[in-house]
Protein backbone atom coordinates (compact mmCIF):
# COMPACT_ATOMS: atom_id res chain seq x y z
CA UNK A 1 0.00 0.00 0.00
CA UNK A 2 1.21 3.67 -0.77
CA UNK A 3 2.53 5.50 2.45
CA UNK A 4 0.30 7.57 3.73
CA UNK A 5 0.90 11.29 4.63
CA UNK A 6 -1.36 14.30 6.09
CA UNK A 7 -2.11 15.91 2.88
CA UNK A 8 -4.91 17.96 1.21
CA UNK A 9 -3.58 16.47 -2.04
CA UNK A 10 -5.86 13.62 -3.45
CA UNK A 11 -4.50 10.70 -5.29
CA UNK A 12 -6.11 10.61 -8.74
CA UNK A 13 -6.28 7.29 -9.65
CA UNK A 14 -8.20 7.68 -12.40
CA UNK A 15 -5.91 10.23 -14.05
CA UNK A 16 -2.69 7.66 -13.01
CA UNK A 17 -4.83 4.76 -15.14
CA UNK A 18 -5.27 6.80 -18.03
CA UNK A 19 -1.47 7.97 -18.34
CA UNK A 20 -0.66 4.58 -17.85
CA UNK A 21 -2.49 3.91 -21.15
CA UNK A 22 0.31 5.81 -22.95
CA UNK A 23 3.43 3.22 -24.19
CA UNK A 24 6.39 5.14 -22.94
CA UNK A 25 7.98 2.35 -25.84
CA UNK A 26 5.70 3.89 -28.70
CA UNK A 27 6.87 7.73 -27.98
CA UNK A 28 11.04 6.26 -28.03
CA UNK A 29 11.29 5.92 -24.14
CA UNK A 30 13.64 3.01 -23.46
CA UNK A 31 14.77 3.33 -19.79
CA UNK A 32 12.09 0.62 -18.65
CA UNK A 33 13.18 -1.52 -21.51
CA UNK A 34 16.78 -1.56 -20.34
CA UNK A 35 16.32 -1.51 -16.78
CA UNK A 36 12.57 -3.16 -16.45
CA UNK A 37 10.72 -2.41 -12.85
CA UNK A 38 11.31 -3.98 -10.17
CA UNK A 39 9.48 -3.43 -6.47
CA UNK A 40 11.54 -2.88 -3.61
CA UNK A 41 10.26 -2.21 0.18
CA UNK A 42 12.18 0.13 1.30
CA UNK A 43 13.64 3.82 0.03
CA UNK A 44 17.04 2.77 0.31
CA UNK A 45 19.05 -0.68 1.56
CA UNK A 46 20.95 -3.03 -0.10
CA UNK A 47 20.22 -5.55 -3.01
CA UNK A 48 22.02 -8.84 -3.51
CA UNK A 49 22.94 -9.04 -6.67
CA UNK A 50 24.54 -12.35 -9.09
CA UNK A 51 28.34 -11.91 -9.48
CA UNK A 52 30.45 -13.94 -12.07
CA UNK A 53 32.24 -15.78 -9.55
CA UNK A 54 29.33 -18.21 -9.91
CA UNK A 55 31.16 -19.21 -13.16
CA UNK A 56 33.85 -21.36 -10.40
CA UNK A 57 33.95 -25.31 -11.29
CA UNK A 58 32.69 -27.21 -8.13
CA UNK A 59 33.28 -30.65 -7.29
CA UNK A 60 30.11 -32.21 -8.22
CA UNK A 61 31.28 -36.34 -7.71
CA UNK A 62 29.34 -38.10 -4.95
CA UNK A 63 30.59 -41.03 -2.96
CA UNK A 64 27.58 -43.34 -1.89
CA UNK A 65 27.17 -42.77 1.87
CA UNK A 66 29.04 -39.55 2.22
CA UNK A 67 26.84 -36.35 2.25
CA UNK A 68 26.89 -34.31 -0.99
CA UNK A 69 28.88 -31.21 -1.95
CA UNK A 70 26.94 -28.04 -0.98
CA UNK A 71 27.28 -24.99 -3.67
CA UNK A 72 26.48 -21.22 -2.42
CA UNK A 73 25.68 -19.06 -5.17
CA UNK A 74 27.91 -16.18 -4.56
CA UNK A 75 26.31 -12.64 -4.39
CA UNK A 76 27.21 -8.89 -3.77
CA UNK A 77 25.11 -6.89 -2.23
CA UNK A 78 25.19 -3.25 -3.77
CA UNK A 79 23.58 -0.28 -2.43
CA UNK A 80 20.15 1.77 -3.85
CA UNK A 81 18.87 4.72 -3.30
CA UNK A 82 15.42 5.60 -4.54
CA UNK A 83 15.10 9.34 -4.93
CA UNK A 84 11.87 11.65 -5.82
CA UNK A 85 11.18 13.49 -9.09
CA UNK A 86 8.30 15.06 -10.12
CA UNK A 87 6.45 17.78 -11.63
CA UNK A 88 3.23 19.93 -10.98
CA UNK A 89 1.41 22.01 -13.18
CA UNK A 90 -1.85 25.02 -12.39
CA UNK A 91 -5.20 24.25 -14.03
CA UNK A 92 -6.77 27.50 -13.83
CA UNK A 93 -10.30 27.82 -13.51
CA UNK A 94 -10.64 29.93 -16.14
CA UNK A 95 -8.44 27.40 -18.55
CA UNK A 96 -10.35 24.55 -17.41
CA UNK A 97 -13.75 26.63 -18.74
CA UNK A 98 -12.09 25.85 -22.35
CA UNK A 99 -12.35 22.34 -22.30
CA UNK A 100 -15.25 20.31 -23.00
CA UNK A 101 -15.10 18.45 -19.51
CA UNK A 102 -13.01 18.31 -16.59
CA UNK A 103 -11.53 15.05 -16.83
CA UNK A 104 -9.79 16.33 -20.34
CA UNK A 105 -8.32 19.57 -18.86
CA UNK A 106 -6.62 17.66 -16.30
CA UNK A 107 -5.61 14.35 -18.41
CA UNK A 108 -4.03 17.38 -20.57
CA UNK A 109 -1.88 18.56 -17.92
CA UNK A 110 -1.09 15.33 -16.54
CA UNK A 111 0.34 13.99 -19.63
CA UNK A 112 2.45 16.71 -20.92
CA UNK A 113 4.00 16.60 -16.90
CA UNK A 114 4.39 12.77 -17.35
CA UNK A 115 6.44 13.35 -20.34
CA UNK A 116 8.65 15.75 -18.72
CA UNK A 117 9.22 13.64 -15.82
CA UNK A 118 9.98 10.48 -18.41
CA UNK A 119 12.89 12.66 -20.47
CA UNK A 120 14.45 13.51 -17.00
CA UNK A 121 14.37 9.87 -16.25
CA UNK A 122 15.60 8.71 -19.97
CA UNK A 123 18.81 11.24 -20.35
CA UNK A 124 19.62 9.81 -16.49
CA UNK A 125 19.04 6.30 -17.87
CA UNK A 126 21.38 7.49 -21.16
CA UNK A 127 24.49 9.06 -19.28
CA UNK A 128 24.37 5.95 -16.76
CA UNK A 129 24.30 3.23 -20.24
CA UNK A 130 26.60 5.46 -22.75
CA UNK A 131 28.70 5.98 -19.88
CA UNK A 132 33.24 5.47 -21.18
CA UNK A 133 34.07 6.04 -17.02
CA UNK A 134 32.26 3.02 -15.92
CA UNK A 135 32.65 0.83 -18.73
CA UNK A 136 36.06 1.52 -19.95
CA UNK A 137 39.28 -1.33 -20.57
CA UNK A 138 39.21 -4.06 -23.54
CA UNK A 139 36.56 -6.00 -21.41
CA UNK A 140 34.12 -3.35 -21.27
CA UNK A 141 34.78 -0.93 -24.02
CA UNK A 142 36.08 -1.46 -27.72
CA UNK A 143 36.13 2.14 -29.93
CA UNK A 144 34.93 1.17 -33.41
CA UNK A 145 34.55 4.49 -34.61
CA UNK A 146 37.49 4.41 -37.70
CA UNK A 147 35.23 2.48 -39.40
CA UNK A 148 32.24 4.25 -38.14
CA UNK A 149 28.52 3.25 -38.54
CA UNK A 150 27.47 6.04 -40.54
CA UNK A 151 29.58 4.76 -43.39
CA UNK A 152 27.72 2.02 -45.43
CA UNK A 153 30.78 -0.38 -45.40
CA UNK A 154 31.28 -0.69 -41.81
CA UNK A 155 31.27 -4.05 -40.44
CA UNK A 156 28.37 -3.27 -38.09
CA UNK A 157 27.80 -6.52 -37.39
CA UNK A 158 30.84 -8.07 -36.78
CA UNK A 159 31.66 -5.15 -34.07
CA UNK A 160 28.13 -6.11 -32.59
CA UNK A 161 29.15 -9.87 -32.55
CA UNK A 162 32.46 -9.14 -31.19
CA UNK A 163 30.99 -7.15 -28.20
CA UNK A 164 28.45 -10.12 -27.82
CA UNK A 165 31.51 -12.61 -27.31
CA UNK A 166 32.82 -10.25 -24.98
CA UNK A 167 29.81 -10.35 -22.82
CA UNK A 168 29.59 -14.30 -22.83
CA UNK A 169 33.21 -14.68 -22.00
CA UNK A 170 32.86 -11.75 -18.99
CA UNK A 171 29.88 -13.78 -18.08
CA UNK A 172 29.30 -16.97 -18.61
CA UNK A 173 25.56 -15.48 -20.24
CA UNK A 174 24.54 -15.19 -24.05
CA UNK A 175 23.42 -10.94 -24.00
CA UNK A 176 19.94 -10.47 -25.55
CA UNK A 177 19.96 -6.70 -26.27
CA UNK A 178 20.99 -3.97 -28.49
CA UNK A 179 20.69 -0.02 -27.30
CA UNK A 180 21.06 2.37 -29.93
CA UNK A 181 19.42 5.89 -30.49
CA UNK A 182 17.68 6.57 -33.44
CA UNK A 183 20.48 8.18 -35.54
CA UNK A 184 22.09 4.86 -35.10
CA UNK A 185 19.32 3.09 -36.11
CA UNK A 186 19.10 4.74 -39.42
CA UNK A 187 22.95 4.28 -40.26
CA UNK A 188 22.12 0.43 -39.18
CA UNK A 189 19.31 0.55 -41.95
CA UNK A 190 21.56 1.88 -44.57
CA UNK A 191 24.53 -0.20 -43.92
CA UNK A 192 25.15 -2.85 -46.80
CA UNK A 193 26.01 -6.07 -44.77
CA UNK A 194 22.75 -5.62 -42.72
CA UNK A 195 20.93 -4.85 -46.10
CA UNK A 196 22.57 -7.86 -47.86
CA UNK A 197 20.89 -9.96 -45.17
CA UNK A 198 17.61 -8.55 -47.38
CA UNK A 199 18.02 -10.01 -50.63
CA UNK A 200 15.32 -8.58 -53.24
CA UNK A 201 14.33 -5.53 -50.70
CA UNK A 202 14.69 -2.49 -52.34
CA UNK A 203 14.63 -0.88 -48.58
CA UNK A 204 14.53 -2.29 -45.22
CA UNK A 205 12.60 -0.95 -42.05
CA UNK A 206 13.07 -1.09 -38.74
CA UNK A 207 10.06 -3.26 -37.98
CA UNK A 208 12.06 -5.77 -40.90
CA UNK A 209 15.18 -5.66 -39.07
CA UNK A 210 13.61 -6.46 -35.46
CA UNK A 211 12.74 -9.34 -37.04
CA UNK A 212 15.65 -10.67 -38.02
CA UNK A 213 17.40 -9.79 -34.66
CA UNK A 214 17.86 -13.41 -34.23
CA UNK A 215 18.93 -14.28 -37.25
CA UNK A 216 21.30 -11.69 -38.23
CA UNK A 217 22.98 -10.83 -34.55
CA UNK A 218 21.65 -13.37 -31.98
CA UNK A 219 19.97 -11.35 -30.34
CA UNK A 220 16.52 -11.02 -28.81
CA UNK A 221 15.71 -7.04 -28.36
CA UNK A 222 15.91 -4.11 -30.68
CA UNK A 223 16.22 -1.21 -28.43
CA UNK A 224 16.21 2.10 -29.99
CA UNK A 225 15.75 5.14 -27.97
CA UNK A 226 14.55 7.88 -30.26
CA UNK A 227 13.38 11.38 -27.98
CA UNK A 228 14.39 14.88 -28.20
CA UNK A 229 15.03 17.59 -25.75
CA UNK A 230 15.49 21.01 -25.78
CA UNK A 231 19.53 21.37 -25.14
CA UNK A 232 19.20 25.55 -25.12
CA UNK A 233 19.45 27.33 -22.13
CA UNK A 234 15.87 29.39 -21.02
CA UNK A 235 15.60 32.12 -23.58
CA UNK A 236 17.62 30.80 -25.82
CA UNK A 237 16.48 29.44 -29.43
CA UNK A 238 15.09 25.63 -29.68
CA UNK A 239 18.24 23.38 -29.86
CA UNK A 240 17.06 19.60 -30.65
CA UNK A 241 18.99 17.12 -29.51
CA UNK A 242 19.03 13.67 -29.02
CA UNK A 243 18.81 11.71 -25.48
CA UNK A 244 21.02 8.72 -26.90
CA UNK A 245 23.89 9.72 -28.60
CA UNK A 246 24.68 8.27 -32.47
CA UNK A 247 28.51 7.82 -30.92
CA UNK A 248 27.45 4.83 -29.12
CA UNK A 249 25.93 1.54 -29.23
CA UNK A 250 25.71 -1.14 -26.27
CA UNK A 251 25.27 -4.91 -26.00
CA UNK A 252 23.78 -6.31 -22.96
CA UNK A 253 21.83 -8.69 -21.06
CA UNK A 254 18.79 -7.38 -19.90
CA UNK A 255 17.32 -8.73 -16.73
CA UNK A 256 13.50 -9.27 -16.66
CA UNK A 257 13.48 -12.09 -13.89
CA UNK A 258 15.28 -12.76 -10.77
CA UNK A 259 18.34 -10.52 -9.38
CA UNK A 260 20.11 -13.92 -9.36
CA UNK A 261 19.80 -14.40 -12.71
CA UNK A 262 22.59 -12.12 -13.90
CA UNK A 263 21.99 -8.78 -16.13
CA UNK A 264 22.84 -5.34 -16.58
CA UNK A 265 20.40 -3.32 -14.01
CA UNK A 266 16.44 -2.45 -13.11
CA UNK A 267 14.59 0.51 -12.28
CA UNK A 268 13.86 0.12 -8.73
CA UNK A 269 10.47 1.68 -7.39
CA UNK A 270 9.74 2.83 -3.88
CA UNK A 271 6.45 0.48 -4.20
CA UNK A 272 5.39 1.71 0.24
CA UNK A 273 5.52 4.93 -1.89
CA UNK A 274 4.22 4.56 -5.27
CA UNK A 275 3.40 1.03 -7.16
CA UNK A 276 3.81 2.71 -10.38
CA UNK A 277 6.85 4.54 -12.42
CA UNK A 278 4.25 7.40 -12.43
CA UNK A 279 1.75 8.68 -9.78
CA UNK A 280 -0.67 11.63 -10.02
CA UNK A 281 -2.62 13.28 -7.14
CA UNK A 282 -4.28 16.71 -7.04
CA UNK A 283 -4.78 20.05 -4.68
CA UNK A 284 -6.58 23.03 -4.45
CA UNK A 285 -4.78 26.19 -4.60
CA UNK A 286 -7.12 28.86 -3.64
CA UNK A 287 -4.91 32.25 -3.85
CA UNK A 288 -4.34 31.43 -8.15
CA UNK A 289 -7.64 30.25 -8.20
CA UNK A 290 -6.58 26.32 -9.89
CA UNK A 291 -6.16 23.18 -9.16
CA UNK A 292 -2.48 21.61 -9.18
CA UNK A 293 -2.11 18.49 -10.98
CA UNK A 294 1.32 16.78 -9.18
CA UNK A 295 2.97 14.11 -11.01
CA UNK A 296 5.60 12.36 -9.47
CA UNK A 297 7.41 9.14 -9.18
CA UNK A 298 10.23 7.12 -6.53
CA UNK A 299 12.74 5.54 -8.14
CA UNK A 300 16.43 4.79 -9.09
CA UNK A 301 18.01 3.47 -12.13
CA UNK A 302 20.55 0.85 -10.62
CA UNK A 303 23.14 -0.37 -12.23
CA UNK A 304 23.62 -4.62 -11.08
CA UNK A 305 26.81 -5.62 -13.10
CA UNK A 306 28.87 -3.69 -16.23
CA UNK A 307 30.27 -6.95 -17.23
CA UNK A 308 26.62 -7.49 -18.49
CA UNK A 309 27.40 -4.64 -21.31
CA UNK A 310 30.20 -4.30 -23.62
CA UNK A 311 29.89 -0.23 -24.83
CA UNK A 312 30.65 0.33 -28.14
CA UNK A 313 31.90 3.57 -29.43
CA UNK A 314 30.73 3.69 -33.33
CA UNK A 315 31.59 7.18 -34.47
CA UNK A 316 33.84 9.54 -33.71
Amino acid sequence: MPLNYATYAVPRADLREAIMEFDPTTAGFITTEILPIKGVKRKAATLSVMVRENLKRVDTKHANGSAYNRFRTKLEDKAYACENHGLEEPLTDEDRANYDNDFDAELEIAMLCQQRLLIEQEIRTAALIFNTTTWNGSALYTDVSATPWDAAASDAIAHILAAKGKVRVNTGMEPNALVIGAATMDNLLGNTGIKNRFPGAPIITEAMLRTQMASIFGLDKLIVGKRIYDSANEGQTFTGSYIWSDDYAMVCRVNEGSLRAGGLGRTLLWDAYAPDNVMVDQYREEQTKSDIIRVEQYVDEFLMDPYFGHLLKVDA
